[in-house]
C-alpha cells in the first residue's frame, strides 16, 4: 500500500483546497492529512486564520477525502510523521517547489499545481475591512498602526493626536488626521485608545455610544462603576469593549498561565511580579496629562498575573508610593501587596526607578520564572528542586502580543461576542485599585 501526506491549514476551504486533495489521494492508496494547530500557525506568522484547529479539522473530514486526519504541532514534525506512518509520498502545493526538498532523503516529494483564482488569503480580504481609528500620544500608537497593517480586515483610516509628528506620518500613508475626537469617530467603525487614562470614561462613552467597538489601553478607567456602566452601554448597543494589555495575548504567556493551574509547580503560594523602566520625566507633560504614572503605565500588566492565577477576591491589599515631588498625583514608584486567603502577591512598578523586571510564581512543587522583561517574554522556565526536572519553554512572540491582540479584536467583532483573554471581572478589580489608589485608600507614601 502507497502511502501519501500532506499538510494545510484548511482555513475557510476551497475548492482549490478540495482538488489538491483529490490530486493528492490519486498517488497513492491511502492518505494522510495533517491539519496546523492553532498555535503552530502563530508560530508560522499566520495570525490571521479565521477558524479554529476544531472546525478546520471538521471540514477536512467532511469531504471525505482523507482516510486518517492528524494535527501538525511543531517544527520538525513532517521527518517524524514519515518515519512514523511509513509514508511513500510528501505532497504540498507547487507555491512551496522546492522548500520540502530536504524531505526526498525520507521519501518522494511531489509539488502539485494550485488551483488558479482562488486561495484562503484571497477569500480572507475580500471581507469588509473595519475601519480602524487611533486615539492617543507616544511610540504604542505607531506600534499599533505598524501591526494593524498585518492584520486582515482592519484598516487604519483615520488618527487623533495633539502630537504634530503622529499627524504628519499620518498624513504621509494617507491616514486621515481628525482635527477632533467627534470627527474621527465619524470616520471609523473601532477605536484604539491610548489617551490619558483620565479622559478614558469619557471618550469610551462617546464611542460606544455612536456604536463604534472600543479597544483601550488599560487602564480602561480610574474607576470600578464607571467600568459597569460602559459595559452596560457597550452591551445595549452591540458594541465590543476590550482590555489592551498587550501580553495577556501573546502563546507563552497563556502557555504558563495553563501550566500553572495544571499543577505542574504544586498550590500556588505567592506572585511576584515587577514592572519598570526610568523615562524622562517631563513636568509639563505631568501638568497636562500627557505622561502616565507609575500605576497607570505598568500597574494593569503587573496586576494582570495575580489576578488571573489567584483571582480577584483578596483578603486585603497595602499600596506603598513614591510620589514626584514636583506633583504630588505622580507616582514615580509604587509597590503593592495583595493577601489572599492561602496566598500572597505583589507587584512593583515604576517609570522613576528601576529593578529587575521578572515574573516569579511559587508553589509548592517548584516555580516558575520568567525573566525580563517577562511581560514580552517569549520563553519561561519552569524549575524544580531536583534541577534535572528543570524544563525551558519557548514560544514564538511576533509584534510584542500587539498584532495577537488586534486579531482577537477583529474577531470578537465578527463573532459579535468578547474573546475572554482578560475576563470582565479582572479588568473590574484593576479599575477598582486604579480608584483605591486614587482615592489613597490602604495607602502610604515614601
Amino acid at each position: 500500500m502507497k502511502k501519501v501526506i500532506t499538510y494545510g491549514t484548511y482555513d475557510l476551504l476551497h475548492y482549490g483546497h478540495v482538488r489538491l486533495l483529490e490530486r493528492a489521494k490519486a498517488l497513492g492508496d491511502y492518505l494522510i492529512v495533517g491539519v496546523t494547530s492553532d498555535d503552530f500557525d502563530k508560530t508560522r506568522g499566520k495570525i490571521n486564520v479565521k477558524q479554529p484547529l476544531m472546525e478546520r479539522l471538521e471540514a477536512v473530514k467532511n469531504l471525505g477525502i482523507a482516510d486518517e486526519i492528524i494535527v501538525e504541532e511543531y517544527v520538525g514534525q513532517k521527518i517524524d510523521d514519515i518515519k512514523r506512518y511509513d509514508v511513500d509520498i510528501f505532497t504540498v502545493g507547487s507555491d512551496w517547489e522546492g522548500y520540502f526538498d530536504y524531505l526526498k532523503e525520507y521519501c518522494e516529494v511531489v509539488y502539485l499545481d494550485r488551483t488558479q483564482g482562488v486561495s484562503s488569503t484571497e477569500l480572507r480580504s475580500q471581507e469588509r475591512s473595519l475601519k480602524f481609528g487611533l486615539v492617543g500620544e507616544g511610540r504604542v500608537l505607531n506600534k499599533v498602526k505598524n501591526e494593524a497593517s498585518l492584520v486582515n480586515g482592519l484598516e487604519v483610516t483615520a488618527v487623533f493626536s495633539e502630537d504634530e509628528a503622529i499627524k504628519t506620518e499620518a498624513v504621509k500613508n494617507n491616514i486621515i488626521a481628525a482635527e477632533s475626537y467627534d470627527a474621527l469617530l465619524d470616520e471609523i467603525d473601532a477605536v484604539y485608545l491610548v489617551s490619558h487614562p483620565s479622559v478614558h470614561y469619557e471618550q469610551i462613552k462617546k464611542a460606544l455610544e455612536k456604536g463604534k467597538h472600543v479597544l483601550c489601553e488599560s487602564p480602561i478607567v480610574l474607576d470600578a462603576g464607571q467600568l459597569h456602566e460602559l459595559y452596560s452601554i457597550a452591551g445595549l448597543n452591540e458594541c465590543i469593549l476590550m482590555d489592551a494589555v498587550k501580553t495577556a495575548y501573546s502563546t507563552a504567556y497563556n502557555r504558563l498561565l495553563l501550566l500553572i493551574k495544571s499543577g505542574k509547580i504544586g498550590e500556588v503560594l505567592s506572585a511576584d511580579a515587577t514592572c519598570t523602566s526610568l523615562l524622562d520625566i517631563n513636568l509639563d507633560k505631568v501638568a497636562n496629562n500627557s505622561m502616565w504614572g507609575s500605576l497607570h503605565f505598568w500597574g494593569p500588566t503587573a496586576l494582570l498575573p495575580i489576578f488571573q492565577l489567584l483571582g480577584t477576591d483578596y483578603c486585603s491589599k497595602r499600596i506603598v508610593t513614591r510620589p514626584l515631588q514636583d506633583a504630588k498625583q505622580f507616582d514615580v514608584f509604587t509597590k503593592m501587596d495583595f493577601l489572599y486567603p492561602s496566598a500572597t502577591a505583589s507587584i512593583k512598578v515604576a517609570v522613576g526607578a528601576k529593578s529587575e523586571g521578572s515574573l516569579v510564581v511559587s508553589g509548592t512543587e517548584g516555580y516558575v520564572y520568567v525573566p525580563s522583561p517577562w511581560w514580552k517574554t517569549d520563553y519561561f522556565e519552569v524549575r524544580f528542586e531536583d534541577t534535572r526536572e528543570n524544563k525551558r519553554y519557548f514560544y514564538q512572540l511576533d509584534g510584542e502580543g500587539i498584532r495577537y491582540m488586534l486579531v482577537s479584536f477583529v474577531k470578537a467583532i465578527e463573532n459579535g461576542r468578547f474573546d475572554y483573554y482578560i475576563e470582565r471581572k479582572v479588568s473590574s478589580q484593576i479599575a477598582q485599585v486604579m480608584q483605591d489608589f486614587e482615592e489613597k485608600k490602604d495607602f502610604f507614601e515614601i
